[in-house]
């Protein structure tokens, strides 16, 4: 039996629940050619164990400007790591950051929704996913303005930056340190 390749694309639109990709899984690394056993053996991530496990992310919900070509950038990022976004333009960012408790320090482009959470400006997906699966008492993370080399910034000159989180008492903390370098 040859080799199974799944894309995040194929296997979001495959219209089997969890418990069947994961019986899938289990079958094929069982009986293929020896390297997905191993990989999974190893503790590595076969393509069909990626789609499995972004089958489960929630949907987000970005509020942006219609002429900001970085949130688009940010928007292709999150689709990319297999979240489902539902990208809406909106004439007054400053109200859906208001609503949000977005705190002025934190501010950037667009806002974000994710179960229960806010996200601000440029975060880097694997943050998005860290914060859903700690699920911390915090209202939700953002990195101020926006420094090249994050998600939808990227280009030459890229800076570590900051993923900052802050809590509905307004106190805030350092999420991640994040080196796109």
């Amino acid at each position: 039996m040859g080799r199974l390749h799944v894309t995040l694309e194929e296997a979001a639109q495959m219209k089997y629940s969890t418990t069947a990709l994961t019986l899938l899984t289990v079958a094929l690394t069982g009986c293929g050619s020896g390297d997905a056993a191993e990989a999974n053996a190893a503790g590595e991530a076969t393509p069909v164990m990626f789609a499995i496990a972004d089958a489960d992310l929630p949907s987000i919900l970005v509020y942006k400007a219609a002429t900001c070509g970085c949130c688009e950038g940010w928007v292709d990022h999150l689709r990319a790591a297999g979240f489902d976004v539902d990208a809406r333009n909106v004439q007054d960012l400053m109200v859906v950051k208001r609503d949000a408790g977005v705190p002025g320090a934190v501010m950037s482009c667009h806002t974000a929704l994710i179960d229960g959470y806010v996200v601000e400006g440029h975060g880097p997906a694997e943050q998005i996913k860290a914060m859903l699966a700690s699920r911390p008492a915090i209202t939700g993370i953002g990195v101020p303005g926006m420094p090249t080399g994050s998600p939808g910034m990227e280009g030459p000159g890229a800076k570590p930056y900051q993923v900052i989180s802050w809590d509905r008492q307004g106190n805030a903390a350092v999420f991640a340190d994040i080196d796109p370098r």
